[in-house]
C-alpha cells in the first residue's frame, strides 16, 4: 500500500509528478490512444467537480450547524470553570467540618464499639443456654444436618469454657443429645432406603463430629456386606426358577448396580474426601479404605461369579442360543465396566472365562443333541427295516429313502447347530470378538469338540455294531449295510461339506494350526468304519446261512437215507435267502465286480459232476483207505492255506459282498459234511444238492470256479467216507434238480 501511494505515476496519490506521468504516456501511446486518454480525463475531472459541488450543498446546514455548536462550547466552558472553582472551595470546608467531628465523637465510637461486643457476647452466651433445647428441636424435625451445624457453631465456646459450673449443665446436655444423633446418623448405613446421598451427608455430619474415620469405613462395609448379602440371595434363589435371561437382568439391575453404588458412595465418603479434609494421618487412611474397598468388592465378586457359573452350568437348553448370547454379552459387558472399581483385580478376566465356558457348555449340549438325533434316527431306520412291509416292487425306493433321509437330516441338522452356534462370534458381541474367546469357541468347542467329535461318534456308533460283546441278534443285517453305505457316503462328500462349513462360518484357517484334524484323518476313519460294517454284514449273513446247512447235515440220519427223488427245501432256501440278499445289496450298491463269461447250459449242469464222477471213481478203484485219508487231509490242507480265503476282506460291490456270504456258507457246508459219514444214497443226495448249489449260485459270485472248486471239495471229502460209494449219473441229478 505504501509502495502504491509513493508511486509517482499514480494519478491519485500524493507523489503524483505530472511531467513523468506525461513522458511516458507519449512514449507507450499513440495519438489517438492520448487524445482518448485526455477525454477519459477530462470526463473524470467533471464528474469530481460535479460530486465536491454536490456534496458542498448537502453539508452546507451541518457546516453552519457546526460553526454554531463551537460557539456554544466556547460560552458553556467559561460558565463551567467557574463552577468547578466553587466545588473546590466547598469541598476544603467539608473536609474541615469532618476532621472537627471526627475529633469530637471519638471518645464516643469507642463506647459503642465496647458496647457492641458486649452485645454480641450477649446472644452467644443466649444461643449457649437454648443451644440443648435447640438440638432436641432439630433432632424432632430430623434436621440432623442443622443439629450439627449449631453444635458446631458453639463447640468452641463449650471446648473453651466447658469446665466452669455454669456451663457444665450445658455440655452434658449436649453430650447426650449428641450421642443420640450419631446414633440416628449411623442407622442411614442400614437403612436399605437411603440414597447415596444420605449416606454421605451422613457419614459427612458423622466426621464432622470427629467420629473415628477407620471406624465408620469398617461399619459402613459391614452394613453394605449385609445389604449385598441379601442380593446374592436372592439370586440363588432365583437360579432355578428363572432363564438365563432374566438371571442376568436380575443380577446387572440389582447386585451389580448396588455394588457400584456402594462403591461410588465409598469413594465420595472416604477416599476423596481425605484431600479436601483435615483427616488425620490422611494418607494412612486412604491406603487403609483402598485395601478395605478392594477387598470388599473382591469379596462380593467372587460370589457373584460363582453364582453366574452355577447358572451357566445348568442351562442346557439349546433351543435358543442366541438368547443365552444375548443374556452373556450384557454379563460380559457390565463386568467389563465394573473393571475400573478395583485396581488388583481382573473382572474381565474372569468374565471372559465364564463366557467361554459357557459356549464350551452350549457346544456340548448341541454334540448331544446331535448323538440322540443320530441315534433316533438309526432306531427309525432299524424300526422299518425290521417290519414285514416291504413289497418287492417298493424295497429299492424304500431302502434309498431311508438311506437319503438318515443322510439328509444329519446334515441338516448339524448346518442348523452351526447356524445356532455362530450367534456367539457376531459383530455386534462384545465377547465375540476378542481373540481369547473366539479361539477356544471356533477351534476347541464348535470344530474340534463338536463337528469333529460328532463324526468320530459317528464312526464309533457304526463299529459298534460290528463288536461281538454287544452284538443284537435282534439287529437287522440290511442295518449293517445301510450304515456302511451312510460311512461311504459322509467319506465322500459330507465330511468335507461340514468342515467346509464350519471353517467358512467361524473364520478358521485349516492350515494356520497343525492340531487341527484333517479332513483325510476322518475320511480314513470313515473308510474303515464301513469296510468293518461291510465284513461284519457278510460274516452275519454267511452265519445265517451257515446255520441252515449245519442243522441240514447235522439232524438227517445220512447212514439211513432213502434214494434221492428231489433237491432237499434247505438247499431252495439257502438260494432263496443268497437272491434276496442279493437283490438288498444290489439296492445300496452297484455291480462293480467282473464276472467270467459262463458256459452254455449243458456244460454247466455237467461240469462238476462229470469231473467229479471221474475223480471219485479213480479214486476208490485204486486208493487205499490211507491214502484216501491223506488226500482229503491233502484237499483240505489246501482250502485253508492255498487256494481259497474265506474271511477276506469285502470290497464296497455286490460281487464282492455276495461272493464273501456264498465263501462263508459253502465252508461250513464242507466242514460239516466232512465230519459225516454216508450211505450210497447219502452221497447221492448231497450230489444232488452241491449240484443243484451250483446250477444257481455262480451267477452271485465274480468267478464261478470259486463254486466249483468249493462244491468239487465237499464232494471229494463225502467219497472217501462212503459206505458204498456210487456216483448217481449226471442225467439222473440233473432230472432230480429240474423236478426239485
Amino acid at each position: 500500500m505504501n509502495e502504491k501511494r509513493s508511486n509517482p505515476l499514480d494519478i491519485d496519490g500524493q507523489h503524483f509528478n505530472s511531467n513523468i506521468y506525461l513522458e511516458k504516456l507519449f512514449k507507450e501511446n499513440s495519438l489517438k490512444q492520448i487524445m482518448d486518454h485526455e477525454g477519459d480525463i477530462v470526463k473524470d475531472t467533471q464528474t469530481l467537480h460535479s460530486d465536491m459541488q454536490t456534496l458542498v450543498y448537502e453539508n452546507y446546514n451541518k457546516f453552519i450547524s457546526a460553526t454554531d455548536t463551537i460557539k456554544k462550547m466556547k460560552t458553556d466552558f467559561k460558565k463551567m470553570e467557574t463552577e468547578m472553582d466553587l466545588l473546590a472551595s466547598n469541598m476544603e470546608s467539608i473536609t474541615s467540618f469532618s476532621d472537627q467531628i471526627s475529633s469530637t465523637l471519638c471518645d464516643t465510637r469507642h463506647q459503642i464499639s465496647k458496647l457492641s461486643g458486649v452485645h454480641s457476647l450477649l446472644k452467644r452466651l443466649q444461643f449457649l443456654f437454648k443451644l440443648p433445647a435447640t438440638l432436641k428441636a432439630r433432632m424432632e424435625e430430623n434436621n440432623y444436618k442443622q443439629a450439627v451445624s449449631d453444635y458446631m457453631h458453639a463447640q468452641r465456646v463449650l471446648q473453651q469454657y466447658g469446665n466452669m459450673p455454669s456451663f457444665q449443665g450445658i455440655q452434658s446436655d449436649c453430650d447426650v443429645i449428641l450421642k443420640e444423633l450419631k446414633t440416628e446418623l449411623r442407622k442411614q448405613f442400614s437403612n436399605s432406603e437411603a440414597s447415596a446421598k444420605d449416606l454421605a451427608e451422613s457419614v459427612d455430619l458423622l466426621l464432622q463430629l470427629e467420629e473415628p474415620a477407620k471406624e465408620l469405613c469398617t461399619e459402613f462395609l459391614n452394613c453394605a456386606d449385609k445389604r449385598l448379602s441379601d442380593q446374592l440371595v436372592l439370586l440363588r434363589d432365583q437360579s432355578e426358577q428363572r432363564d438365563i435371561t432374566e438371571f442376568v437382568d436380575l443380577g446387572c439391575n440389582g447386585f451389580l448396580s448396588d455394588l457400584c453404588l456402594v462403591v461410588a458412595s465409598f469413594h465420595d465418603m472416604f477416599i476423596n474426601r481425605v484431600h479436601g479434609d483435615s483427616i488425620e494421618n490422611s494418607e494412612i487412611f486412604e491406603n487403609f479404605s483402598a485395601t478395605e474397598m478392594n477387598t470388599f468388592i473382591v469379596q462380593k465378586m467372587n460370589k457373584y461369579f460363582e453364582l453366574m457359573r452355577n447358572k451357566v452350568d445348568l442351562e442346557q437348553d439349546v433351543g435358543d442360543t442366541s438368547v443365552l448370547v444375548r443374556a452373556l454379552d450384557r454379563f460380559y459387558r457390565r463386568v467389563q465396566a465394573m473393571n475400573t472399581m478395583c485396581s488388583n483385580a481382573d473382572f474381565s478376566s474372569i468374565g471372559s472365562d465364564i463366557v467361554v465356558n459357557a459356549g464350551k457348555k452350549q457346544a456340548k449340549a448341541h454334540l448331544q443333541a446331535l448323538k440322540q438325533y443320530f441315534a433316533e434316527g438309526i432306531t427309525k431306520v432299524r424300526q422299518k427295516l425290521s417290519q414285514k412291509i416291504i413289497p418287492q416292487e417298493e424295497s429299492t425306493k424304500n431302502l434309498n429313502e431311508l438311506l437319503n433321509s438318515l443322510i439328509m437330516t444329519t446334515v441338516e441338522k448339524v448346518k442348523g447347530v452351526l447356524q445356532d452356534l455362530v450367534a456367539f462370534i457376531q459383530p455386534d458381541i462384545n465377547f465375540g470378538q476378542k481373540s481369547v474367546f473366539r479361539d477356544s469357541f471356533c477351534i476347541d468347542n464348535v470344530r474340534e469338540g463338536l463337528i469333529v467329535c460328532f463324526i468320530h461318534h459317528i464312526t464309533a456308533t457304526a463299529r459298534n455294531f460290528c463288536t461281538n460283546n454287544v452284538s443284537d441278534p435282534k439287529i437287522p443285517p440290511t442295518l449293517l449295510l445301510v450304515l456302511s453305505k451312510y460311512c461311504l457316503y459322509f467319506q465322500n462328500n459330507s465330511v468335507h461339506y461340514l468342515l467346509s462349513q464350519t471353517d467358512e462360518l467361524f473364520n478358521i484357517n485349516p492350515k494356520s494350526s497343525s492340531a487341527l484334524t484333517t479332513e483325510a484323518e476322518l475320511c480314513t476313519s470313515m473308510e474303515e468304519s464301513a469296510q468293518e460294517l461291510l465284513n461284519y454284514f457278510v460274516r452275519i449273513q454267511g452265519l445265517n446261512i451257515s446255520q441252515m446247512l449245519r442243522k441240514s447235515v447235522e439232524t438227517r440220519d445220512w447212514l439211513h437215507t432213502i434214494e434221492p427223488r428231489t433237491v432237499r427245501a434247505v438247499m431252495k432256501r439257502v438260494v432263496e435267502d443268497i437272491a434276496a440278499i442279493d437283490g438288498t445289496v444290489a439296492l445300496l450298491y452297484e455291480d462293480q465286480g467282473t464276472t467270467t463269461e459262463h458256459s452254455s447250459d449243458s456244460s454247466r449242469k455237467t461240469h462238476s459232476i462229470s469231473v467229479s464222477r471221474h475223480q471219485y471213481r479213480s479214486n476208490w478203484s485204486t486208493y487205499t483207505p490211507n491214502h484216501m485219508d491223506s488226500t482229503l487231509v491233502s484237499n483240505m490242507h489246501k482250502l485253508f492255506s492255498e487256494r481259497i480265503e474265506i474271511f477276506s476282506t469285502v470290497e464296497p460291490n455286490k460281487i464282492s459282498i455276495l461272493t464273501g456270504i456264498i465263501k462263508i456258507s459253502l465252508k461250513t457246508f464242507m466242514e460239516c459234511v466232512r465230519l459225516k459219514t454216508f450211505s450210497k444214497y447219502g452221497l447221492q443226495q448231497i450230489q444232488v444238492d452241491t449240484h443243484y448249489l451250483q446250477l444257481y449260485l455262480w451267477r452271485f459270485v465274480a468267478d464261478e470256479n470259486l463254486v466249483h472248486f468249493l462244491l468239487d471239495e465237499i464232494l471229494g471229502s463225502t467219497v472217501h467216507r462212503c459206505l458204498e460209494p456210487v456216483l448217481m449219473e449226471p442225467s439222473v441229478v440233473d432230472i432230480i434238480c429240474e423236478r426239485g
